[in-house]
C-alpha cells in the first residue's frame, strides 16, 4: 500500500502572494507539454504502424481529425522527434522520488492555498502564456473549451463535458510551489516500486537514486499484486494535484477523477504496464480513461471556441459538480 501514513515535518506556510513567481516562462512549460503530446501521438502511430496497438486504440487512432491529412504510418520514430522531450524526461525521471512525492503530498496539504473559483482559476491560467505572443494563438479557456466542446458534440454526460474543461487546471501548480516543469507535466508513473520499461525513455532512470533502493527498485515495491490505483503514489505534477483537489472539493463521479488522475499515465493506459497493481475497479476506470484520451490528444485541430457566448453554459455545470456553499454564487476552491 503507499505509505500515505508516513509522517513529515511541519512546512512553514508561505505567503501566497508571493507563491506567484513573475520569471517562471510559461510558454516554456506550454512548449514542453505540447512536445510530450505530440511524442504521445507518435508513439500511438507507431504501436498501430507495428500492430502493437490495442483494438481499441487502433478505433480511437481511426477516428481522429488529428493530421487527418497525413499517413499517420509514415511518422517517424518518436524516439527522435524531440530533444527538449528527452532532456524533461531525464530531468523528471531522476527527480520523481518517493521522497520527492512525499514531501509535495505534505506542502499539498499544510501550505496557504490560494482560493479562487473554477472560472477564476481558468483565467489565471491563462496568463501562463502572454496572449500578445506571436506564436501563440489560443488562450488557455480557449484549449481547455475545446476538449470540452469536443466532448459535448460527442453527446457524453455533463460530467465528461465538465471533466474535459477542467482536466489541465492542474498546471496552476506551476505557480504554486512547483520546482520547475519536470513535477508540473509529462506522463505519470508510480514511484516506491521499479520503473518499467513501460515508461518512455526507462534508461534515464538510472540517475534516479530509488532506482538503486533495496525496497524500491523490486517489482511491487511498497506495495502488494492487486492493491489497487487508489493506494499508488503517482508521481507528483498537475494530474495528480488536480485529482487531489476534485476529490476533497467536488461531487464528480469515479470515472471523471480516473480521467483526470490517470490521463497522462501512458505507461498504464496506453502502454500496458502496472497491470499488477490493479483490482476490479481499475479495470472499469481503464475504460473512462481510454475513452478520454482522444479529447485530450487530437481535440487541438478543432475550431477556436467563443468564451463569451459558453462561459455561463460551463458555469453551470461547475456549480453542479463543484456545489457553491452559503453566500457563493460560484465555489470557491483551494488551490
Amino acid at each position: 500500500m503507499a505509505p500515505a501514513a508516513v509522517a513529515m515535518p511541519p512546512v512553514e506556510a508561505p505567503n501566497v502572494a508571493e507563491e506567484f513567481v513573475d520569471h517562471r516562462d510559461g510558454l516554456a512549460l506550454e512548449a514542453t507539454s505540447d512536445a510530450v503530446d505530440e511524442v504521445n501521438v507518435l508513439k500511438a502511430a507507431m504501436r498501430v504502424k507495428n500492430g502493437t496497438a490495442s483494438q481499441e486504440e487502433v478505433d480511437l487512432y481511426e477516428q481522429s481529425q488529428f493530421d487527418a491529412d497525413k499517413d499517420k504510418t509514415q511518422f517517424r520514430q518518436y524516439e527522435d522527434a524531440c530533444d527538449r522531450v528527452k532532456n524533461f524526461y531525464r530531468e523528471q525521471h531522476e527527480k520523481q522520488t518517493v521522497a520527492y512525492n512525499l514531501k509535495a503530498r505534505n506542502d499539498f496539504k499544510s501550505k496557504t492555498r490560494a482560493e479562487m473559483t473554477i472560472w477564476q482559476a481558468m483565467e489565471k491560467l491563462n496568463t501562463l502564456i502572454d496572449e500578445s505572443d506571436p506564436d501563440t494563438s489560443l488562450s488557455q479557456i480557449e484549449h481547455l473549451l475545446q476538449s470540452a466542446e469536443a466532448i459535448r458534440r460527442d453527446g457524453k454526460p455533463k460530467w465528461f463535458q465538465l471533466t474535459g474543461l477542467i482536466h489541465d487546471l492542474g498546471k496552476l501548480l506551476f505557480f504554486y510551489g512547483a520546482q520547475g516543469q519536470w513535477d508540473v507535466v509529462g506522463d505519470t508513473f508510480p514511484v516506491g516500486c521499479a520503473f518499467e520499461d513501460s515508461i518512455i525513455y526507462p534508461g534515464t532512470f538510472a540517475g534516479n537514486p530509488d532506482s538503486k533502493d533495496p525496497v524500491y527498485s523490486t517489482k511491487h515495491g511498497i506495495y502488494s499484486e492487486g492493491c489497487g490505483l487508489d493506494n499508488v503514489m503517482l508521481s507528483w505534477g498537475h494530474d495528480e494535484y488536480l485529482y487531489h483537489l476534485c476529490k476533497e472539493q467536488s461531487t464528480l463521479p469515479d470515472e471523471a477523477l480516473a480521467m483526470i488522475r490517470y490521463h497522462s499515465f501512458y505507461p498504464w493506459h496506453s502502454a500496458g504496464g502496472y497491470r499488477w497493481m490493479m483490482n476490479e475497479k481499475d479495470h472499469e476506470m481503464l475504460k473512462a480513461v481510454k475513452a478520454f484520451n482522444p479529447y485530450d490528444l487530437y481535440s487541438k485541430s478543432d475550431g477556436i471556441p467563443e468564451v463569451k457566448e459558453l462561459k455561463s453554459y460551463y458555469i453551470e455545470l461547475i456549480n453542479t459538480y463543484f456545489p457553491p456553499r452559503e453566500g457563493e454564487s460560484e465555489r470557491v476552491i483551494k488551490w
